[in-house]
């Protein structure tokens, strides 16, 4: 096929890599090698430098290792941004087992069939969950719990004050055979783990799913993968140095853009990472403020935030030089906001678990084109099918399709899974199940997911086509459309609408304002003005939850 998008891409990327075949594994290593003192990781005015890093990470391989953790074995890391999640990752991939990044605010039904669907054999944990943890060992394979501590790592002063300024958060570890101290591991002084080298086609990573289309999967990530992923990302902003840039760890870890983005790209690179356990506009604008981060991975919900926050002026955003943005669209006039506030340069991306996740950015040069996701990364290529039958192959730009995927960030499987795997992946092409467009030059544009389709009246209705109409009004923040089951129509559209701070306004104007702005079978014949809209981790607006809620309320209301 040919590939219209690289007539697009910015000066000095390439079409196609030489790829170092570097497992995860022995990518901090070979870091820590070459930049032995640079900072590493930065945690509440805590400084960890490369070869400290690499240092614990040996001694937590020997620590699980001495607990019977072997090749293969897959271990859960259940924890938010702190210096923990880190040296679990790389420590448990150092004694050759696989990471089972777990998502701290799941309820204990989604833990619990996660945990038995991968066998996870031992569990890093925060404290706080350690109860909830232990109540579910006995129902799972987890032989021991690691219990992680905040406190663990905080400077010394910090340290002191924390019982004090932070009382609910001084938890002690319960007294149990079966629960272990994460710096008792660390603290043991036995031999460093084996450091076993797996093959670059071994799984490294398990990452759920969100579920948002069903059942959650455990989806495999190699570390081919993971590590071609980081090449192909690295690749895009050619101007950055290796082992001179600081980026601000803002997405969570356990969730795949945040792991890859954040974690995997600045270990893989030597860069330093600011972690932020709890990503809040006000922690990021001051952390952006003292850090002086040149890169950050960030959502759309987070930059609104930031640029909404009453204290904007007081800090400082212009050592950012890159904004990597995916998960959700971005309006227009936020990157124009942010980019004329930082100087900075907004990359819109697409990508998804399955794809490592990264599969298209918008060029780090003046080619990006605002609105879409970008092009494919070096080696990816992305082609539209028929959304009724992916055999049949879209040609004409500006026609809609599913989006298909082929590259070397492209998963192993789904865990378990052998038949929804050939299912996702039936020639070589992972089918995403979302709705796309390109253009002439390449450039990617997803417009819905093919699940969400609203057929109203007999036409099928996107709903990303309206919410974008609502984003664009003066009073609105954030926005969802549905369909709603009708005897008549089949589906009706009901938008929920989050208004700006401070901001009134009347069923009516909206409805008037999306008249002025829709054909006629897409404007709404609800709208439901709420506080807040459900979201993932990364802070992606989750539809089905909100038709969840849509349906609640029509209960109560029958």
């Amino acid at each position: 096929m040919e590939k219209i998008w690289l007539k697009s891409y910015g000066k000095g990327v390439p079409a196609t890599l030489r790829y170092h075949d570097v497992p995860l594994s022995d990518m901090l290593t070979r870091t820590a090698s070459r930049f032995p003192y640079n900072p590493a990781l930065h945690f509440q005015g805590n400084t960890i430098t490369y070869d400290v890093l690499d240092e614990m990470v040996s001694a937590f391989a020997g620590g699980i290792e001495a607990m019977e953790i072997h090749p293969g074995d897959k271990v859960g890391i259940l924890l938010p941004n702190i210096v923990q999640v880190v040296v679990a990752y790389y420590g448990v991939l150092r004694a050759g087992g696989i990471a089972v990044m777990l998502n701290p605010l799941q309820t204990d039904p989604e833990l619990d069939f996660q945990l038995n669907d991968s066998g996870v054999k031992i569990l890093v944990c925060l404290d706080l969950l350690v109860h909830r943890m232990m109540a579910l060992r006995p129902r799972t394979d987890v032989k021991k719990i690691v219990s992680c501590h905040v406190r663990d790592f905080l400077p010394f002063l910090k340290k002191q004050l924390f019982p004090l300024v932070k009382p609910a958060l001084h938890l002690n570890t319960p007294k149990d055979p079966n629960v272990v101290e994460f710096m008792d591991i660390l603290n043991a002084n036995r031999p460093p783990g084996l450091k076993h080298s797996p093959g670059i086609d071994d799984t490294a990573s398990v990452m759920y799913t969100g579920g948002t289309t069903g059942t959650s999967k455990g989806v495999e990530l190699t570390h081919r993968n993971l590590s071609y992923n980081c090449q192909q990302v690295r690749a895009w902003f050619p101007r950055f140095l290796d082992g001179k840039q600081t980026v601000l760890g803002c997405l969570p870890f356990f969730h795949s853009f945040g792991m890859t983005t954040a974690m995997n790209v600045s270990v893989r690179y030597g860069f330093s990472n600011v972690l932020i356990p709890k990503p809040e506009a006000e922690v990021i604008l001051k952390s952006v403020d003292y850090y002086k981060p040149s890169y950050i991975p960030v959502v759309p919900t987070l930059l609104i935030r930031m640029i909404s926050h009453p204290k904007l002026d007081h800090y400082d955003l212009t050592s950012v030089k890159a904004c990597f943005s995916g998960a959700a669209p971005l309006a227009r006039e936020t990157i124009r906001e942010f980019e004329e506030m930082t100087g900075a340069k907004i990359c819109e991306g697409y990508g998804l678990t399955e794809a490592s996740p990264i599969v298209t950015l918008n060029p780090y040069s003046e080619r990006a084109k605002p609105g879409t996701v970008g092009i494919p990364l070096p080696d990816t290529e992305v082609k539209l099918v028929s959304v009724h039958d992916h055999t049949w192959e879209i040609t004409e730009c500006g026609e809609r399709g599913e989006v298909c995927i082929r590259g070397p960030q492209v998963m192993k499987g789904y865990l378990n899974r052998p038949e929804e795997t050939k299912a996702a992946i039936p020639d070589g092409w992972l089918l995403t199940g979302d709705i796309g467009v390109m253009d002439e030059e390449g450039f990617l544009s997803i417009v819905d997911r093919k699940k969400d389709i609203i057929i109203s009246g007999g036409f099928n209705v996107y709903p990303r086509d309206v919410d974008e109409v609502l984003y664009s009004h003066p009073k609105v923040i954030e926005a969802c459309t549905i369909g709603v089951p009708s005897p008549d129509l089949g589906e009706t559209i009901t938008a929920y609408v989050v208004l700006k701070q401070g901001r009134n306004a009347t069923v009516e104007e909206i409805i008037r304002f999306c008249r002025s702005n829709l054909a006629p079978y897409k404007i709404p014949s609800q709208v439901m003005f709420v506080s807040d809209l459900p979201k993932s981790p990364v802070g992606k607006i989750l539809r089905k939850e909100v038709r969840r809620l849509d349906q609640v309320a029509a209960g109560k209301h029958a």
